[in-house]
């Protein structure tokens, strides 16, 4: 017998996956923090989960709402300032992969949380970069997590706010001193790998149920496909279990219940 899973809880444990014990991580607020506290819940309990407000080796026992949520605080080892985060830890080089969301990916994975639209007139004001620029930059490597639909991957992102390779693919050549950038990005359709030489996006996994046809009309470039295309793990009921309890308590949490 399958158990049944919505496509939103295929990209969190998916991306959960990821993940190992030995890893330091600096989890962005959203779908990567579902993603790494899933992780440190399951498979990877010795996974040292940073935040940036400055909490090391935080526990949340629910998901928070923001970097400065008390939650964080509360469950960490310690809380360090915000300088002594970004300047020891991250540029020190001691964060083996930043866990990042994005509202627009690229071809070649360059992030936009900036605006949608020109810069002078824009339509939409996103958040900004917060420290996800200089996590991209100093992390060992990066993994992304992201629904998957045309709006959000686009040919080339409206604004280049965290770089991935860079608009030619090559932004990272030749520069010493920061990470591999971009390994992975895993969305509710597929999981994408940068390709060894060009550093575009290409498929390679799609989720259970998914068709090519599918990833093809939820992306605004010619996607391409890795000659040996594999099919994701499903979810296991301990997995699910897990991750459908993580929400239901952050859920009745944040509702003051």
């Amino acid at each position: 017998m399958t158990t049944e899973f919505t496509s939103s809880e295929m990209m969190s444990i998916t991306a959960a996956r990821a993940l190992r014990s030995d890893m330091t991580c600096f989890v962005g607020i959203g779908l990567p923090s579902e993603a790494a506290n899933l992780a440190r819940l399951t498979h990877a309990p010795d996974i040292t989960l940073i935040y940036e407000s400055g909490t090391l080796q935080t526990a949340p026992d629910v998901l928070p709402l923001s970097i400065g949520d008390g939650e964080l605080c509360s469950s960490a080892l310690t809380t360090v300032s915000v300088p002594e985060m970004f300047r020891y830890w991250l540029q020190g080089g001691h964060i083996s992969v930043g866990f990042l969301g994005t509202a627009q990916i690229d071809r070649y994975a360059n992030l936009n949380t900036t605006l949608i639209g020109d810069y002078r007139n824009p339509k939409v004001r996103l958040p900004g970069g917060g420290g996800a620029p200089e996590i991209a930059t100093n992390a060992r490597e990066v993994f992304i997590t992201v629904k998957h639909s045309k709006r959000t991957f686009v040919k080339d992102v409206d604004f280049i706010t965290t770089v991935g390779f860079g608009r030619d693919g090559k932004a990272r050549d030749n520069v010493p001193n920061i990470g591999r950038g971009p390994t992975v990005v895993i969305t509710d359709l597929c999981i994408l790998r940068p390709d060894e030489q060009t550093k575009e996006l290409v498929v390679t996994s799609l989720h259970p149920g998914v068709t090519r046809e599918q990833v093809i009309e939820a992306t605004g470039w010619e996607i391409r496909f890795a000659d040996q295309l594999d099919t994701t793990p499903a979810p296991t009921e301990q997995e699910l279990m897990v991750l459908r309890e993580l929400k239901a308590r952050t859920e009745a949490h944040h509702a003051g219940n």
